[in-house]
């Protein structure tokens, strides 16, 4: 996969690989010792129902990186 700048991936789109629409991508965690990519933060916005990923304070879904599919003009995520 070739390199992308986090900024590029601010408010992209992320789906399910069942083409469910998740919300939008709010920001990325990472492991400040080894800088490896943990989670990406999903904002749901109107998005109705819930998601089997646990979720932050402000309500934001967690959904450990490992998930991640693709990355092109969204984000597609393992369901």
């Amino acid at each position: 996969m070739p390199d992308i700048l986090a900024e590029n991936l601010s408010d992209k789109e992320v789906m399910g690989s069942d083409g469910s629409s998740l919300g939008t991508l709010y920001n990325i965690t990472m492991d400040l010792k080894t800088g490896t990519l943990q989670h990406l933060v999903l904002d749901p916005g109107q998005q109705t129902g819930e998601l089997e990923f646990e979720r932050d304070e402000a309500g934001n879904y967690r959904v450990p990186v490992g998930r991640v599919q693709a990355v092109k003009d969204t984000i597609i995520i393992d369901r």
